[in-house]
């Protein structure tokens, strides 16, 4: 008999050090699950046995359960520091979607072109979807106007703050590299625009595009500028 509860006795305490080994365990898992250390640590080791871990990185959105709101992941993907989510260690549906908008605004860029080439060779170019919301036609955000210019926001914003301006009467200014000498007070004041735009929307600070022809990948021949910020930018452009 003593030496059967001796024999119990000897499984319930390993019994009670696996546990406690297992609830220790679960603390740190849950620890580290929760601040966002987790996956970086399991890529980061499974290279030594995978190799390149592309392939098991998962895709990390700022809507992810396992990332805080206020977790320095969550901020990163959500372009605070885009750098970190475009290093080696993690392979983003993020990257592929930007890669075929990419696409998308280049193609769109390269019809457009081929469309204002083959208009009327008058200078002015076919109509645009600026036309139709200058006339009321189509709605739009407005932001900003005035009797030269109107701003309002991009309806496919590349960042949370994404406002157009343009000129309202458009008189041959289908891109900047057809400005003529007489059209200098207008390009000024389209610039002064879209920094005042830049200045109350984006007070840490903004970015100012103008896309001109084909290889600018500009989609709209009627010049307008694109003001873009809201969040840290790159550099260099595409």
């Amino acid at each position: 008999l003593d030496r059967y509860l001796l024999q119990v006795d000897y499984l319930v305490h390993h019994l009670v050090l696996v546990a406690a080994c297992i609830t220790a365990f679960s603390f740190w898992w849950f620890f580290m699950l929760t601040s966002g250390k987790l996956i970086p640590l399991l890529l980061a080791t499974s290279t030594r046995l995978f190799g390149n871990t592309a392939a098991f990185a998962p895709a990390i959105t700022a809507n992810s359960s396992y990332l805080p709101k206020n977790n320095r992941l969550a901020q990163q993907h959500n372009g605070l520091t885009p750098d970190f989510l475009s290093s080696k260690l993690f392979s983003s549906s993020d990257n592929s979607d930007n890669n075929n908008n990419m696409t998308d605004e280049v193609a769109a860029a390269k019809a457009a072109a081929a469309e204002y080439k083959s208009s009327e060779n008058d200078g002015a170019g076919p109509e645009t979807v600026f036309d139709n919301i200058l006339s009321g036609k189509w709605p739009s955000d407005k932001v900003y106007e005035d009797d030269l210019s109107l701003a309002f926001r991009d309806i496919n914003p590349q960042a949370p703050v994404h406002v157009v301006v343009i000129p309202k009467n458009r008189d041959g200014l289908v891109k900047l590299s057809n400005a003529r000498e007489d059209q200098k007070d207008i390009l000024g004041h389209l610039m002064y625009v879209a920094q005042s735009v830049g200045k109350k929307e984006c007070p840490d600070g903004f970015r100012i595009v103008i896309n001109d022809g084909e290889h600018g990948a500009q989609s709209v021949y009627h010049l307008h500028l694109h003001v873009l910020g809201g969040r840290q930018l790159n550099w260099p452009p595409g």
